[in-house]
């Protein structure tokens, strides 16, 4: 019991309300090839432009610093598999590779195959954007409409030393395939 109390307390250090998490806002609907949009921090400021080109052979969103450097991506392959995205680095480096794992009625469940590192697992009500993302039993990031009044706004907070990009990317990835 004092193993579960503790992983509590810690992850309100990081995801509580003046919690160390850093915190994006992702507008929704708005994910679509041949659209752009701006990811923003928690105080407003532009962190990473996505950036949707619709090429003749593959539809491909591009995620930018705000200088414009590809910092990864994420396609949709000719010989399309609906229920799987791949991400990859600006060197065509797999990051990850997104997959809907399992449908229940009121939990969506996604496997998350990291290049290098552990698997993490995306669970909770995916269309509500209101999941957690996590790896073997450790939230490591949070996905939230709670923390904003507007419709099409939702949040999302990563725990300290994630990579953000990627964690918004598979953020990303999710919703394409939620409400695609």
């Amino acid at each position: 019991m004092g193993k579960r109390r503790e992983q509590r307390r810690e992850e309100r250090e990081t995801f509580g309300r003046r919690g160390t998490a850093n915190r994006y806002r992702m507008r929704q609907k708005l994910v679509s090839f041949g659209d752009d949009f701006w990811i923003e921090d928690e105080s407003g400021q532009r962190a990473f432009k996505v950036d949707g080109k619709m090429l003749r052979v593959r539809d491909t969103l591009f995620f930018e610093d705000t200088q414009g450097q590809v910092m990864c991506k994420i396609q949709e392959k000719l010989v399309r598999i609906k229920d799987t995205k791949t991400i990859e680095g600006p060197n065509g480096e797999t990051l990850a590779v997104v997959k809907k794992a399992l449908i229940t009625p009121l939990r969506d469940r996604w496997t998350v195959k990291i290049g290098d590192g552990p698997d993490l697992a995306v669970q909770g009500n995916v269309v509500n954007h209101q999941y957690t993302i996590g790896e073997e039993g450790r939230k490591v990031a949070e996905v939230s409409k709670k923390w904003f009044r507007l419709a099409d706004t939702y949040g999302v907070q990563i725990e300290p030393g994630q990579n953000d990009v990627v964690i918004l990317a598979i953020t990303v990835a999710v919703d394409m395939m939620a409400h695609g």
